[in-house]
């Protein structure tokens, strides 16, 4: 008798019908003698009008009676879907973050989990019952609700396997598992069958909206096995395991893209010692983070230029800050540049391979993609090119690394 923890999304619980016909699919798991907890987000559409809401009576409002407003919506899923599985016989109840409690830190909006207690919970389903649990939500250090931001249900859900030690954490969305790229990009993009925490932690950094990053980094710290599958059909989706559950690597496993991307080259830095801390430290201070960073070579030893980039969205609050900081940094002019695009090559192959990069640039030139920024890693090379080239650039380098599905 397995313990899953099977996590809904809004898309999946959006109206009556899919909600009951989430019910059903949970039923099939409990008459299979498995034991079930449900994480349920809000029904689709519910928390951006909450937010809406919230910023139409205030542009500048209180983080603590935001997250009191947008953690209301996953309340009602929760006991809509209860209702649901009772009716179908299946013993269930419902819960609220606070309720379990799933603690917090006091960062209103974007919380961290620190812990869960999980003792009445785990009695609960000692005697069959189905706990229906309210993701992106849990209690802070002043007993207030907190929510944990972007991708929060799936935190909620991992966190939930990893302390209940569930055997499997199933997060169904509205695709049917990880791909070797966007299929609305590449239309012989491959569903994957298995792949490794790490890969799937660089194509959600790197842009691919399956699974966000805090939930596999948590999946990955405390070994819990996610499976990606789709609510609207009954198919088997993709493994996210440990690298020892992959037989055979492939080189490459896929091609993320990322059009979030704003450029910000300094020109005439001074070059000596101090410099990038004093240039990078306001801005991680400042919440704006940075991703890939080029320095050119100073040619008579005292200026330099340097490139770097953050997310377009962080790009006018980084300039200001910049601008404040130009007596100190000793820059000549600062450029910026938001129509550009990071496009990465992903896979574990590559550490026993060589000549993945050379490809990558190989195949850039032959389309006439000018490369902009390089950044690398142990399994992945990323480049920053003009936004424009996109999708050449992600269909010419999943053809070239063989990802095309026959």
């Amino acid at each position: 008798m397995a313990l899953i923890v099977q996590k809904f999304g809004g898309t999946s619980v959006a109206d009556i019908d899919r909600i009951k016909a989430v019910a059903r699919r949970v039923k099939v798991e409990v008459d299979a003698g498995n034991r079930v907890v449900v994480v349920v987000s809000a029904m689709a559409g519910v928390t951006n009008q909450l937010v809406a809401h919230t910023r139409a009576v205030a542009a500048l409002h209180d983080a603590r009676e935001y997250d009191t407003v947008v953690s209301s919506g996953e309340q009602v899923s929760v006991g809509l879907l209860a209702i649901a599985l009772q009716e179908l016989g299946v013993p269930a109840r419902s819960w609220l973050g606070w309720q379990i409690p799933i603690r917090s830190d006091g960062a209103h909006g974007k919380a961290r989990i620190e812990s869960i207690e999980t003792a009445e919970l785990a009695r609960r389903l000692a005697t069959g019952q189905v706990p229906v649990v309210a993701g992106f939500q849990a209690l802070g250090p002043d007993n207030r609700v907190t929510t944990l931001g972007r991708g929060g249900s799936d935190t909620s859900a991992v966190a939930l396997a990893a302390a209940l030690r569930a055997d499997r954490c199933d997060i169904f969305t509205d695709v049917d598992g990880v791909y070797t790229s966007d299929p609305r990009i590449v239309a012989k993009a491959r569903k994957l069958d298995r792949i490794t925490y790490e890969e799937m932690l660089e194509m959600a950094s790197l842009g691919a909206k399956v699974l966000m990053t805090r939930s596999v980094e948590l999946a990955m710290k405390y070994r819990v096995p996610l499976q990606v599958r789709t609510s609207f059909a009954d198919a088997p989706g993709t493994l996210v395991v440990d690298e020892e559950g992959i037989v055979e690597h492939a080189l490459v496993s896929g091609i993320a893209y990322s059009r979030d991307e704003a450029r910000i080259t300094l020109v005439g830095v001074a070059d000596r010692p101090g410099v990038a801390a004093g240039l990078f430290g306001p801005l991680a201070e400042n919440s704006i983070n940075v991703d890939m960073i080029v320095q050119n070579v100073s040619h008579d030893g005292t200026k330099t230029d340097l490139t770097f980039t953050v997310g377009r969205a962080d790009l006018d609050r980084a300039v200001a800050l910049l601008e404040t900081l130009r007596g100190e940094i000793g820059y000549a002019r600062l450029l910026t540049d938001d129509k550009v695009a990071k496009v990465s090559v992903v896979g574990v192959g590559m550490r026993s391979h060589a000549g993945v990069a050379q490809r990558m640039f190989k195949t850039l030139a032959e389309k006439g993609i000018n490369i902009l920024v390089i950044s690398t890693s142990e399994i992945k090379v990323s480049v920053l090119i003009a936004e424009e080239y996109t999708e050449l650039a992600v269909r010419a380098l999943h053809a070239a690394y063989g990802l095309d599905a026959p």
